[in-house]
């Protein structure tokens, strides 16, 4: 059976079997300064204000923008932000959340196992970031029934989880003495049938991707062994962040945005349907006529998203170490479908197309990177009046609104529209290392 990856027509230069680009320039290679420029949440907020004005000014064939409809976007969220923290005490967007499904709290064991805060700091990056790289769109069938429990888990809580267990039986580490450890050697090792046995995939509970998210797993085990002064000497490990930032952070305190543009600069180059430009691996990019400019970054919108799930992924194990991640809202919303589909289904964005859910638009197609771009802007606009009717300061930032928030409150409409599963109002087609 045809994975979504094959029914999707790659543009030139984006994909790694589009070599002659991707190879042109060696590893640790800088890029130009404009094209460096673009792994960053700045260009990030910037670009997608461009669309957002685009939007605005009426030049769009696909979306129209109705701003009346913004303030009840915000009291929407903020109703779905009293129902599920009541006492406002709202934790951080990030994967951690997806780790206690079900409201089991599976971390606790395996932190346990560490006696050293540094090194059950470094495990939780390991596996944060293990899982954050497989929770790309799952699709409307795949599950996951959790053995110890019998749960059965859909989309990225089922995806969390099963990384989880993944992580827990060895399958990220070179060292069966160690087993919760993600390494470069034992990434070299994850294959198809390694992945699927994990996921339980099969023909009857087909997971988008497969062999995508695989080959991103051992980009990255790559990209590892490229940054020794980020990952260590062997065995290299997402972890040795930690062991960087106790050595770089002055007083103990990292800038969030600044975290973010580290992972872009470092991993970049695993994505297997990132934008490539000159050579340089730009990441979760795409192009759209609003951005205007007279050098090779003309027409590109850098979304990074999930790079910046990693970033928000990463503050709570960065704590755990004694380190403080500040200027959170320096990083942006979260260019995904619940929170994308929350402005659609409520009226702030309006197809001007009828939708036809039965219809996959591409990833890279302008129409979706139009869409994604409004809601990294549109949820910009939701903070200070979200912020405002709680009557909390500025300690309640983007990922507090993203998990109280924009992402819950997508998932809840959806599901309330489009029963039972709620799927996305738009349908992207994505080979699950993107959307």
């Amino acid at each position: 059976m045809a994975t979504a990856a094959e029914a999707i027509p790659e543009p030139s230069g984006t994909h790694p079997r589009a070599t002659a680009d991707r190879l042109s320039s060696a590893p640790g290679t800088a890029p130009p300064a404009e094209l460096g420029a673009l792994r960053s949440a700045a260009a990030v907020r910037m670009r997608c204000e461009l669309v957002h004005r685009w939007v605005a000014e009426g030049r769009s064939p696909h979306f129209a923008l109705d701003d009346d409809m913004l303030p009840a976007v915000a009291g929407y969220v903020v109703e779905v932000i009293r129902a599920e923290y009541p006492d406002l005490n709202i934790p951080y967007h990030s994967r951690w959340r997806h780790f206690s499904a079900g409201g089991i709290d599976r971390w606790s064991e395996l932190a346990s196992r560490f006696a050293d805060p540094i090194e059950r700091a470094r495990s939780a990056i390991d596996v944060a970031t293990a899982s954050v790289l497989l929770d790309a769109s799952a699709g409307d069938a795949w599950r996951y029934r959790e053995p110890e429990s019998g749960l059965v888990l859909a989309r990225s809580e089922g995806l969390a989880i099963a990384s989880l267990d993944m992580f827990r039986s060895g399958c990220f580490s070179s060292d069966a003495g160690e087993p919760c450890r993600v390494d470069a050697v034992g990434l070299d090792r994850i294959d198809a049938r390694t992945l699927a046995a994990q996921f339980q995939v099969g023909p009857e509970n087909p997971l988008i991707g497969v062999e995508q998210r695989c080959s991103l797993l051992r980009g990255l085990g790559t990209a590892l062994r490229e940054r020794p002064d980020l990952f260590g000497p062997p065995p290299e490990r997402p972890g040795r962040l930690v062991d960087h930032y106790l050595r770089t952070a002055p007083e103990g305190r990292i800038d969030a945005a600044g975290m973010l543009s580290t992972l872009l600069e470092a991993f970049s180059s695993i994505w297997p349907s990132g934008l490539v430009v000159q050579g340089f691996p730009l990441g979760d990019a795409g192009r759209h006529p609003a951005v205007r400019t007279s050098d090779a970054t003309d027409r590109i919108v850098p979304l990074h998203k999930l790079s910046q799930w990693l970033a928000y992924s990463l503050i709570e194990p960065l704590e755990t170490a004694g380190l403080k991640v500040e200027g959170l809202d320096g990083l942006t919303a979260l260019a995904e479908y619940r929170n994308g589909g929350l402005f659609i289904d409520l009226g702030a964005i309006r197809p001007r197309q009828p939708l036809d859910g039965r219809r996959r638009h591409e990833v890279q197609g302008e129409l979706v990177v139009e869409w994604r771009a409004l809601t990294v802007a549109l949820t910009d606009r939701l903070l200070a009046p979200v912020r405002s009717e709680l009557g909390l300061d500025a300690g309640f930032a983007m990922p507090h609104l993203l998990q109280g928030g924009t992402w819950s409150a997508g998932r809840k409409v959806a599901r309330a529209l489009r029963p039972p599963d709620g799927p996305s109002p738009i349908m992207v087609a994505t080979d699950g290392t993107v959307f």
